[in-house]
């Protein structure tokens, strides 16, 4: 952080998402509706998982994780993009937007970890439901949550370190709502293209690669249930079905950014779609295809 002392810009200006006060109202009762809706929603299943002994299971154990995570992705933008909505100069500290970028990659990072968790789960609930305790115990559960902080810290701070001394004397103007790499990087004074490409490489790669990953797990899993049972094979297909909505819903929108980044009206939605839906719909789509599951006494699923 020594190098914030050196930029004779102190803080950044966004211009927000639109300047039409309909749309703006629209937003803000959207947002806030999905905002709250995601801090209930996400506080209630990480607290009736640890207060239930019965979900002391490792799917519960990892479902938690990801509601805690989506706790904090919706509170790292949301709130001032809400907060910003109505207001003409929508500014934020140089050293807040630093620490909204760290945050944004250390959550990001854990969250690719642990739906790869989720998926191996899955895989060894579907296919190896005999060994399905003894592989998934408390202690490899507690390595996925510690293994997904691990990479998320350094997946973040790699990044940070090679932007975090970059020289910004103007302009001080992010075509956005919430800072992030790619725009930031773009205000320096310098050259910034290889850093640029370093960044779209490191985010993009790992969410383009852990994305693949997942999907091709997947579909080992229906391919092997299949060889064994049609109706396993439906089984499986109905409880995939709710975290491949997930994956799509988490990697969709981070693969643009950073595969394809530019400034248009397609990544403010989405951005909007990863920042307030997103966090809302993954743990619920989970929790409630796993309560189905359980209701109908399908416990290897």
């Amino acid at each position: 952080m020594e190098g914030v002392n050196h930029s004779v810009v102190s803080e950044f200006v966004f211009l927000g998402l639109t300047d039409s006060w309909n749309i703006q109202l629209f937003l803000f009762v959207f947002s806030s509706t999905f905002y709250v809706a995601s801090m209930i929603g996400n506080s209630l299943i990480v607290f009736t998982v640890v207060s239930d002994p019965h979900l002391h299971s490792p799917m519960y154990f990892l479902l938690a994780n990801l509601s805690f995570i989506d706790l904090g992705i919706s509170s790292v933008t949301s709130p001032k993009m809400i907060f910003d909505l109505f207001r003409k100069h929508k500014v934020i500290s140089f050293r807040g937007c630093v620490t909204q970028i760290f945050f944004i990659h250390v959550i990001g990072g854990v969250e690719m970890v642990l739906l790869i968790a989720m998926a191996f789960d899955r895989y060894v609930a579907i296919c190896k439901p005999l060994h399905y305790l003894t592989i998934m115990s408390r202690k490899m559960c507690i390595l996925f949550s510690v293994a997904s902080w691990v990479v998320g810290l350094i997946h973040s701070l790699v990044q940070l370190a090679f932007v975090v001394n970059l020289p910004f004397c103007g302009p001080n103007v992010l075509d956005s709502f919430y800072c992030d790499f790619p725009l930031f990087i773009k205000l320096a004074c310098i050259d910034t293209y290889r850093l640029e490409l370093l960044v779209s490489i490191n985010s993009g790669f790992m969410s383009v690669g852990s994305f693949f990953v997942l999907i091709i797990s997947y579909i080992v899993i229906i391919f092997t249930v299949q060889k064994h049972s049609a109706s396993g094979s439906s089984k499986a297909l109905s409880t995939l079905s709710a975290h491949v909505t997930v994956v799509v819903l988490s990697f969709g929108p981070v693969m643009f950014f950073y595969t394809w980044p530019s400034s248009t009206h397609l990544d403010k939605f989405l951005a909007i779609f990863d920042a307030v839906v997103t966090p809302f719909s993954e743990p619920c789509d989970l929790y409630i295809q796993k309560s189905r599951n359980e209701n109908g006494n399908d416990k290897s699923i």
